[in-house]
């Protein structure tokens, strides 16, 4: 079985804690199901997220969150076979608000459309990174 990485983002409607905490509870279960891992980095104005898993879950899952009305102008960034797994120990990780990420100007510009592939792999790569230093 090959494993499967695939990035997406998307705008939050309706973002609020509660909401986040729902989407993490349904996606923490499925996942764990599925034998889905990733991250969700979420913001008042965008998701971005990894999933990693079996292809055909992985497909399943972005096909379930691309008709989920809690997204709005959900779109790939990328998809491809991954050697390894860049959050095996985490269903979904939930990271809050990144810095060093875009700013609310460059994401009302677009920033999500104009994302290369490896400029938002980079982003979980870093992630990633940062939660292996902080255990």
């Amino acid at each position: 079985m090959r494993l499967m990485q695939l990035i997406y983002g998307s705008t939050p409607f309706g973002f609020d804690q509660a909401t986040l905490n729902r989407i993490l509870v349904s996606a923490r279960r499925h996942n764990r199901q599925d034998g889905i891992t990733g991250a969700l980095i979420c913001r008042a104005d965008l998701f971005l997220q990894m999933l990693e898993g079996p292809r055909d879950k992985v497909t399943a899952a972005f096909t379930r969150i691309a008709q989920d009305d809690r997204h709005l102008d959900v779109r790939l960034i990328w998809s491809g076979d991954a050697e390894e797994r860049l959050f095996p120990d985490w269903d979904m990780l939930d990271d809050p608000a990144r810095s060093w990420m875009w700013s609310q100007e460059q994401v009302d510009a677009g920033a999500i459309d104009n994302a290369a592939m490896e400029e938002a792999r980079s982003i979980f790569t870093r992630l990633a990174q940062e939660v292996a230093r902080n255990g």
